[in-house]
């Protein structure tokens, strides 16, 4: 076989591997979202299965339940004990490895899909677009599920076509329903491919059978929100610009126009089948955030997969749009792999380990700082020294440090730790600020 008809079964894929990787090698620590993961995957696997049955957080200072992605950390469970992988690695030999993995695989299927519903150039064009999305190099690395989850529904795009072209609704429905277990969002853009499935082949069958493989996810939902847990309580309405945020996130920003405009040229040949898959979630999550507050860009990554494709359907045959979307793509990926930290967990534990005497007490003030410091200083020589919520200080020491969360205006969040440190005839001495886009963290060294 010539390498031209190879290219689209390596380029999108290795694009996508190779962008993640240089990602990883920023080495930007983990953040919140994924020192989450750590802490549940860190207990066996039926403490796992009991915190997503009872509702419970993984930890005292982590009393979110991990119903939300029970699947998904089930899976992370059996990976981080393969011989090879670090639970508490930043890097391709933990979490953030099995999430690249996914993607590229994801990316994989999905060429092989399209190609086999539109042909190769398509294909190729289709996997580079969703492989360089900057929203997608971005969370193709993250210790969460959305690698997993965009692995799933490339799988059920592939079950989608083989129904079109006289095949069974088996994988259909299989990866569809994987797609949900492992992200809720998921589920939506699943929906979509099982209704423009239905359309195309004039059958109800895709519709029932993803409808029957939802059914255990729908069983996962009551279940979290049974316990209370809404996983939303930091989101904002977005509304009716639903949208226009997903497409400014999915795309950098600078790379929108030429995908709106390859989009509405490729809108008449995309079909029932790509227009169901990217409208039912988009539309039904706006919906949905008119009443409450539900959208995040990342959560439907699933769907950006058959926007990739309408804008492949459009920019094949016209040189000038494919040099525009690779121009503006370049853009944008360099503005992706040059972001800021989110979060700096793990200078905040390099700078106790240097700064820190044994015997001095280092407490994290609330869950968002002692996830850190769990993962980044617990296996080091401060371990023996770390307090986390809800103990005290304890009393009668010389000298204290404690590591909390700032405001987003920068202000200090008022804690009793520092009433019980002035009673016990503490003051403040020194403050070191460790800002980050999602998180700011700040160390603060009190003494007699």
């Amino acid at each position: 076989m010539h390498l031209p008809l190879l290219l689209p079964a390596v380029l999108p894929p290795v694009l996508v591997g190779g962008l993640g990787t240089t990602q990883v090698l920023r080495g930007h620590g983990l953040w919140f979202d994924e020192l989450y993961t750590v802490a549940v995957v860190d207990r066996p696997l039926g403490d796992v299965v009991g915190l997503v049955a009872d509702g419970r957080g993984p930890t005292a200072w982590l009393t979110d339940p991990p119903a939300f992605n029970g699947p998904y950390y089930a899976v992370a469970w059996l990976w981080s004990r393969l011989p090879l992988v670090d639970l508490r690695s930043d890097g391709l030999d933990g979490l953030r490895g099995l999430s690249l993995l996914a993607s590229v695989f994801a990316v994989a299927v999905l060429v092989r899909a399209v190609e086999r519903l539109h042909g190769q150039a398509v294909a190729l064009v289709a996997g580079l677009l969703a492989a360089a999305a900057p929203l997608m190099v971005v969370q193709s690395v993250q210790a969460r599920p959305y690698g997993l989850a965009l692995l799933a529904t490339a799988l059920a795009l592939l079950g989608a076509v083989r129904v079109v072209q006289g095949g069974g609704v088996g994988l259909l429905a299989v990866a569809g329903g994987a797609a949900g277990l492992l992200h809720w969002f998921a589920l939506p853009a699943v929906g979509g491919l099982a209704l423009g499935t239905a359309l195309v082949v004039r059958r109800k069958a895709p519709v029932l059978a993803v409808s029957v493989a939802a059914l255990p996810v729908l069983g996962l939902v009551a279940l979290a929100l049974s316990h209370g847990a809404s996983g939303g309580g930091y989101l904002t309405t977005t509304g009716l610009l639903v949208p226009v945020s997903a497409l400014v996130a999915w795309t950098g920003g600078v790379l929108a126009l030429p995908v709106v405009v390859a989009v509405a040229l490729g809108a008449r040949a995309a079909g029932p089948l790509a227009w169901a898959w990217i409208g039912v979630p988009v539309v039904l999550v706006t919906a949905v955030d008119l009443v409450r507050p539900v959208f995040v860009p990342r959560y439907l990554l699933p769907t950006l997969l058959g926007l990739a494709v309408v804008a492949a359907l459009g920019a094949v045959g016209r040189r000038w749009l494919l040099v525009l979307l690779v121009v503006a793509g370049v853009v944008a990926d360099v503005r992706a792999l040059t972001r800021p930290r989110w979060e700096r967990a793990d200078q905040v534990a390099a700078f106790l380990l240097a700064e820190q005497r044994p015997g001095e007490p280092v407490v994290a003030v609330e869950g968002r700082s002692a996830a850190g410091l769990a993962v980044y200083a617990a296996p080091t020589r401060l371990g023996a020294d770390l307090r986390y919520p809800p103990d005290d200080p304890p009393a009668g020491a010389t000298r204290v440090w404690l590591v909390r969360q700032l405001a987003r205006d920068g202000a200090t969040v008022a804690s009793d730790d520092d009433d019980l440190l002035r009673t016990d005839g503490l003051r403040l001495v020194r403050t070191e600020l460790f800002r980050a886009t999602k998180t700011d963290l700040a160390v603060q060294l009190w003494t007699r």
